[in-house]
Order: C-alpha cells, then structure tokens, then sequence
C-alpha cells in the first residue's frame, strides 16, 4: 500500500502539467491545482492516499528542496548600491526617470505589508479565532516568489522597473517571515538552545561562501557529465547548513533557504540552475504540494464551524494585509497596474506551507487551524494571477523604442536606417551636408548639423542614444567623435575605419574603449570568403525576403534545447553561435545555452517574431 501511494502520486505528478497545458489552464500555478489533485486522492474525498513514513520523509525532502530554490531565486542585484558616478548620458537618463526608485517603493510596500500584518493579527486575536499573534503575522507577510516570478516571466517584466518592484517585494516576503520564524521556532521549540546560537548558521554559511566562491571559475575545467560538480556541491550546501540549523535548535528549512542564497552568491552557470530546478520541481518538490493536499482533511474542516468562519476571514486578512500597496505602487505605476501589481503580491503558499509545517511540529496550532490558513493561501492563489492578467497593461517606460543616432548619411546607413526604422528602433539620421540632407531627408527622418565638433554633438543631443553609428570616411574624425561619446556614456558605438593606417594604431584602445569597428575592405573580403565557402550567401545578400539576423538567448526555455528540436527550426537557418568569446558552428545536436548570441537567416517577416521568442528575459 505504501508503494501504491507513491506510484500514484508521481502519476498525479505527470499527468497534472500535461492536463494543464492540453486545456491551456494558465490561471492557476501548477502548485495550487498539485495540492487541489492532493486533497481529491486524500482522505477528504477519494482516499487513495495514505501517510506513511516514506512519503513524509520524501515530503520533507521535498520542502527543504523547495525553500533552497526559493533561496536561488532572489535577484541580489536588485539591492545594489546606484553608482555615483554617473556619466553625461546616464545623469540625463536619470532626469527622465520617476523620482522613486524601484528598491525605495519595494521597501516602503513591504514596511505596509508588515505594519498591517500585525495589526490585522491583533484583531484576529482579539476576535477570539486564532490567539497567537506572531505566528499570523508571519503568515500575512509571506509573498509567493515563485507564482510572482512565473507571472513576470510570462508578461517579460522581470526586466522592468514595474516587474523588479513586485519581484523585489516578493523577495522580502520570502526573507523577513523566514527570519521571523526562525526566532518563532527558537521561541517555541522544545529544544531550544541559545538565541545567540542562530549567528552560528550565517557564520558556516560565510564560511563556506568564503571557501567555494572561485568554484565556478575552474568548473569548466574538472567537471564531467558522470560527476555532476555543481550539483554534488549544492547537496553538499543543503545537508551542511540543515544539520547546523537543526544543531542550534532552529528549523532545517532556515538551512535549506541560506544554502540556496549562499548557491545563488556563487554565480553558478545557468546550466546549474537548470539541473536542480530538474531534481526539485521533477521529484520532490511535486511530492511535498501533493502531500500537502493530502495532509488538508476537509471533511474535518467542514464540521467545525469555528473553522469554517476562520477561512474567509484569513483571506480577507492574506488581502488587507497588502492593501496599502495600491498607494504606494501608484506613486511611480497607472492605478491600474498599482491594483494588479497588489493583487499579485497577496498570492502565497510556499512559505505558507514551511511555516505551517514548522507550526504544527511545535504544536503551535491544530490540524484544523492550520488547514485554515493554507485554504485561504490557495484561494489567493486562484484569484490573484487572474487579476493581475486582466488588469496589467504595459508602463509608458517599458514601450520606448531602443535608439540609434547614425552620424553620415550615404547609400550604405541610409537603407539600414529604412529597415530599422520598420523594428522596434527609433533612428534619427546625422549630416552636416545640405546636400545629402536635400537627397535623403525624403527618406528618412535627417538633421542637418552646423558641424562636426564634439561639443556641438553634444549640445545638439546626438550623443543622446542607446547606439550610435559613425559612418564618416574621416577616420580621424571618427575616432575623436568615438572616444568623445564613449566618454560621455553611450552604451554602443560602432565606427567606421577605412584608412587602415590609422586603424592599426588606434585598433586597441578602441577595442579597450569598447567600442565596435568596422571597414568596407574587411566586409568585403568576409562577404567573399562566405561566397566561396558558402554559395547560397550571395542568394542570401540578393535577397529581399531573407536576411541575417543576431539575438543573445535569454529565454529559459530554450536552454539546453538542441536546434533541431527548437519549435521554429524550419522557418530559421542558425549560422554560427558566439559563446565563451568563440565562434561555434552549430549542428542540429547543438544544445543552446544562456546567453549565446545566435546569428541566423530568417525571413523578415518571421524574423522579429523568432528574435522576440528568444531573447524574452525569463
């Protein structure tokens, strides 16, 4: 019987995506419907499954993996310290931008979060339903993570200043309660030690962020497919930081989560991350959402009416608890997004859950209780990606289109500008020829310029770009206005050298400069070469339904995908692949990874679709 039980969870584990994605249920988290199927094979409806030692042992596997994942998730970028010294473009940039940064709104939405928390536990308490105040404090102030972090995937908003602010605030509602609980669990635990112990569990997690940090770096070089390193190493984490958590009295999912911040500190490959999201969310992580369901009888719950008063209640108090987002959210978002941005912040589960399980071990609240409190958490769930799909449009500063400011005008930038212009680029032409501004002004948009002197390109807002393209046949000129927009912030700048002279001289301290050159002599001998060993490339360069396109991979789908297997394969030709600073010539066995630059041939019309498709940041 116990194996029975297994089987038919990981059964239950299978069939549930594939359901999902046949009739397309995108409204609610695969977690929610693995705890609803949970409760419909447990002793609430079915009875098909029963705890037994194996399961609860792979249930708490499972919530330990869960919390450590949930640890690697968090963008430690996101509380960086702004640099002060900030170039020209950049100050000018800042102007523009709203006067509340998104880590100001992220913690003053979260002070909200904690100040209602406790008052709406307080009145719970004086209402005579649950009497203990921190432990529901704690329950009100927890933020999903994941269900935020597969909503701002799905939207690409990770990137944005709306998407960063909800992420980052669902950052703190996984940090802060899992601190509180901790010293809750140090409270009120039968074998408490010390307080001052739980510095002991920061101190091994230095300790071994201090001894592994450079791991990463000599990876490439000893790892093999039959010893799996960087997967050895997080275990290795796991296991440490748990013990030493439990030695000091505390809960093993503090450990778990501390090893998958120490993990994420680490800067692993992207690969890494893909490998133990694989173990955690294929295995075990399924298995503690279903047993959690399993666990929640509702025939018991049903029957108690104090019980059944306490669920809506608690929702209200999941949902009060984050009412003061809406104001905070819309002193920088339309109100519309500040309501769906609230919305998503009020989902909650998988810190819920932990701090339930640690709860009931404690003997700190009942079955019934705890039940409770993990059906209102479901409920929000259910209701809060449904309102931030319907009410979530897109921010003003998410639409600008990348700019580019292309300096000459001449029958090479002037048809590139055309075709730019169709794409989601904002190009404005340069010329300080009357003439040239005459012949192309009909074109494309053109300003004419009074000179060519650094200091009037800045005034005149040419260095006010994303890209900018210097296509002059002075190549001396060129370089002064290189270097002057390099200094002066512009995150690329591309130049033409075609006095090969002057190139080899300067050639390094451009490369230094970061700046990207090219010379009509070097495309030329290149666009031969590829002629003579590639006969279809002029077929290709006559084209004009077909050209050659480049996108950094960032989707997370499709890394680790081989190129024959990805979905449009036969509306693209992948030519080469840019990756550890070389050059790869791909094979349809080809596995892509993060962050490879794809060079490819597509038609136009399939192109921006292919290149959208690929470089979401997810």
């Amino acid at each position: 019987m116990n194996q029975l039980s297994l089987v038919l969870i990981l059964l239950a584990a299978l069939i549930i995506p594939l359901v999902m994605a046949k009739y397309r249920v995108t409204f609610l988290p695969t977690a929610v419907v693995e705890i609803i199927v949970g409760i419909i094979l447990g002793p609430s409806l079915l009875n098909l499954i029963h705890s037994n030692s194996t399961l609860n042992l792979l249930q708490n596997v499972g919530v330990i993996v869960l919390l450590f994942l949930s640890g690697m998730e968090i963008d430690f970028s996101l509380f960086k310290k702004r640099r002060n010294n900030l170039s020209v473009l950049e100050q000018r940039d800042k102007q523009s931008e709203s006067k509340y940064s998104v880590v100001f709104l992220a913690v003053l939405s979260y002070a909200s979060i904690v100040l209602m928390s406790v008052i709406l536990a307080i009145i719970i308490s004086q209402l005579g339903l649950f009497k203990d105040v921190y432990l529901t404090s704690i329950l009100f102030m927890t933020v999903s993570l994941g269900i935020v972090i597969a909503a701002l995937k799905e939207n690409e908003l990770l990137s944005k200043p709306f998407g960063q602010t909800i992420l980052l605030i669902a950052a703190l509602g996984e940090v802060v309660p899992m601190v509180g609980l901790t010293f809750y669990a140090a409270t009120y635990g039968d074998n408490t030690k010390s307080l001052w112990l739980l510095l002991l569990i920061l101190l091994v997690a230095a300790g071994l962020f201090w001894r592994f940090k450079s791991f990463f770096r000599m990876f490439d070089r000893i790892n093999k497919s039959t010893t799996q390193l960087d997967v050895r190493l997080a275990f290795f984490m796991i296991v440490t930081l748990v013990t030493v958590a439990e030695s000091v009295g505390a809960e093993g999912i503090l450990g778990a989560f501390l090893a998958g911040i120490v993990i994420k500190l680490l800067d692993p490959h992207e690969e890494t991350k893909v490998r133990l999201d694989s173990i955690g969310y294929g295995f075990f992580i399924p298995i503690f959402f279903i047993m959690s369901g399993v666990g929640l009888n509702l025939r018991s719950l049903l029957q108690n009416p104090q019980i059944l008063m306490m669920i809506p209640v608690l929702f209200i108090g999941y949902v009060l608890s984050k009412s003061l987002l809406v104001l905070v959210l819309k002193l920088r978002f339309k109100t519309a997004n500040a309501v769906a941005g609230t919305s998503m912040s009020v989902t909650t589960i998988t810190v819920v859950l932990a701090v339930l399980q640690v709860a009931t071990h404690l003997r700190r609240i009942t079955a019934q209780q705890s039940g409770a409190f993990l059906l209102a958490a479901i409920i929000t769930c259910v209701l809060g990606p449904f309102i931030f799909n319907k009410l979530y449009s897109a921010e003003q500063e998410d639409l600008r289109k990348t700019r580019v400011h292309i300096i000459g005008t001449n029958l090479t930038t002037v048809p590139v500008a055309q075709q730019l212009s169709k794409g989601w680029y904002d190009v404005m032409m340069f010329t300080e020829t009357p003439l040239n501004y005459r012949a192309f002004n009909s074109e494309v948009s053109v300003k004419l310029l009074d000179n060519l002197e650094t200091g009037y390109l800045m005034k005149s807002g040419v260095f006010d770009t994303d890209v900018l393209v210097i296509s002059k046949i002075n190549s001396n000129k060129n370089y002064e206005i290189a270097k002057a927009a390099k200094a002066y912030g512009v995150r690329r700048v591309i130049v033409r050298f075609e006095d090969r002279d002057i190139l080899n001289q300067r050639q390094d301290n451009l490369a230094s400069l970061g700046i990207e050159l090219y010379n009509t002599p070097d495309v030329n001998i290149s666009v031969l070469r590829s002629l003579i060993e590639t006969p279809a490339t002029m077929q290709l360069l006559n084209s004009t339904d077909t050209s050659v396109y480049e996108v950094t991979l960032r989707n997370r789908k499709y890394t680790d995908i081989q190129v024959r297997n990805l979905p449009f394969i036969d509306r693209v030709t992948i030519t080469q692949i840019f990756r550890d600073k070389r050059f790869i010539r791909p094979t349809g066995g080809t596995s892509l990874k993060k962050n490879d630059r794809i060079i490819f041939t597509s038609s136009k019309d399939d192109a921006p679709n292919i290149r959208q498709e690929l470089g979401k940041l997810n």
